[in-house]
């Protein structure tokens, strides 16, 4: 679980770094709401990890806001725009329909988990769910 947290904060940390000098409006709108889904990564994975008191109806709205944002993926990615800023691999074109059925299924996986957690303990499941899913979508379809 430990990986998955640090992979959190890794990427909410680094997010607005690689913001900066991006050209393309497509890219710089994408990478907008990826580094919406990683704060909110954040602010789960900073209760799992004792950083922060647990609070079940924030767990819970963080969960939501992910399924919110993963909805919005397809649509962020329609238009094939690059930027040297940008970590997207070309092949989320080239597979798209794989990349939006991966976007799905953290929409979906987002939105059941929301109604599990009651107990810091239902976190760490959460959070190990969360990592393989984005993980999953990292691993063929970012740098």
């Amino acid at each position: 679980m430990k990986k998955y947290i640090a992979l959190a904060l890794m990427v909410t940390g680094t997010a607005a770094l690689a913001h900066g000098g991006v050209k393309d409006p497509h890219v710089m709108h994408r990478m907008m709401g990826m580094s919406e889904l990683a704060k909110q990564m954040k602010l789960i994975g900073a209760m799992a990890k004792g950083m922060m008191a647990f609070d079940a109806d924030a767990a819970r709205a963080a969960l939501l806001n992910i399924s919110r944002e993963a909805s919005e993926i397809p649509a962020l990615f329609e238009t094939a725009a690059t930027d040297p800023k940008s970590e997207a691999l070309p092949v989320i074109w080239d597979e798209f329909d794989s990349f939006t059925s991966r976007a799905s299924e953290l929409e979906s996986l987002t939105r059941g988990l929301a109604g599990s957690v009651t107990s810091e303990a239902d976190l760490r499941p959460v959070m190990q769910q969360l990592g393989k899913a984005c993980g999953a979508c990292h691993s063929d379809f970012r740098e």
